[in-house]
């Protein structure tokens, strides 16, 4: 008796090694794999409503990261110390509806959005950048292009319990400039095989929009950089991206790069302390970084962001400043502000400036 049922918990056993060792192979052999620089379709309108730039001009921009319209002011998430994995349909449909509708009642010149999904299990197979960009043309009068880079492709994300599943995701530009092109800019990713074949690779999604009266451009960069790694992943994305950004300037471009850099920004951490440092913490971004004349542009009064360890609390979430922009010595803040949603349909807040394209002396 004792030895047939040792036969069948090594069968088990058996079963669920190379269960475990196949779906590794299969995720090895399906690993999203993008190459270091990729051309990214531009979704484009008919309308003659383009806006076009010169040297002088002002702009606005608007950073949020979404949360995949999955981590409103109810949920929480269980890499932050929840136990929510993905969001009900009902969930996701009103944080869905609170998003669009927040991005159509702005209708900024241009949008920096992060975790938008495009197919993924946790958010029902629903286009999510479709959703957001076709609201912006809803009312006929905006002749916004959109673009979007995948930041996050796996067939199956394995974990937790139940596990994650397909995702599809990335970072979504969506814009009334005229745009030249786009493309995909490949960050250095800090994980190696097997998990490597079921994370993230993080990107920057770069736009060109020509400028009238030079050959210079405004070079846009949303991006959307490390959160749970060691901090050396961080470091080594900050780095390329800095090293992006300063070349195009020495090219006697305009640059603007905005987003959830999941680091705090000078002074944040005074404004908004860590209250554990046992539960998740951002890294954290030093002027050093910045050459002369560069500057970053975040709002010090509103936290951009919230710890999802439980459901938003006014006066019990653990909040940061990680979102926000980088600026060229070219290009002037006129304002920037944090507007406070209160985390109703999203685990940040979004990050609006004004900026200004100073004139060639």
């Amino acid at each position: 008796m004792a030895k047939r049922a040792l036969k069948w918990v090594g069968i088990v056993l058996g079963a669920a090694v190379l269960a475990a060792a196949g779906l590794v192979g299969w995720l090895t052999v399906r690993e999203y794999k993008p190459a270091a620089v990729e051309d990214v379709e531009i979704s484009r309108t008919d309308a003659p409503k383009t806006v076009f730039l010169s040297p002088g001009d002002s702009l606005t921009l608007l950073s949020q990261n979404t949360g995949y319209a999955g981590l409103g002011a109810d949920s929480d998430f269980f890499m932050d110390g929840g136990k929510d994995v993905a969001p009900t349909r009902a969930q996701m449909n009103a944080n869905l509806a609170g998003i669009s509708e927040f991005l159509e009642e702005k209708k900024v010149d241009v949008f920096f959005l992060q975790e938008v999904d495009t197919n993924s299990g946790r958010t029902k197979g629903v286009d999510q950048s479709e959703i957001y960009w076709h609201q912006l043309l809803s009312d006929g009068k905006g002749a916004y292009s959109s673009s979007h880079a995948l930041n996050y492709s796996c067939d199956f994300v394995p974990f937790p319990w139940p596990p994650i599943g397909k995702v599809h995701s990335g970072v979504q530009t969506l814009t009334r400039l005229h745009v030249d092109s786009a493309q995909r800019v490949a960050l250095p990713c800090p994980f190696s095989w097997p998990v490597s074949a079921a994370n993230l690779k993080r990107c920057l999604l770069v736009s060109r929009v020509p400028l009238e009266g030079t050959d210079k451009e405004l070079v846009l960069v949303n991006l959307h950089l490390e959160a749970y790694d060691d901090g050396e992943g961080k470091a080594a994305q900050t780095k390329a991206l800095m090293d992006l950004l300063t070349d195009e300037y020495e090219k006697g471009n305009y640059v603007i790069a905005g987003g959830d850099f999941n680091q705090t920004f000078p002074g944040a951490l005074d404004a908004f302390p860590i209250q554990d440092p046992s539960l998740w913490t951002p890294g954290v971004l030093d002027d050093g970084i910045l050459p002369e004349g560069w500057q970053f542009a975040c709002d010090l009064s509103v936290p951009s962001c919230r710890l999802l360890n439980h459901p938003y609390d006014p006066a019990g979430s653990q909040f940061y400043i990680i979102d926000g922009f980088i600026l060229s010595p070219n290009v002037g803040l006129d304002r920037v502000e944090t507007i406070d949603c209160q985390f109703q349909y999203a685990d940040h807040n979004p990050v609006l400036i004004q900026a200004a394209l100073k004139e060639e002396p």
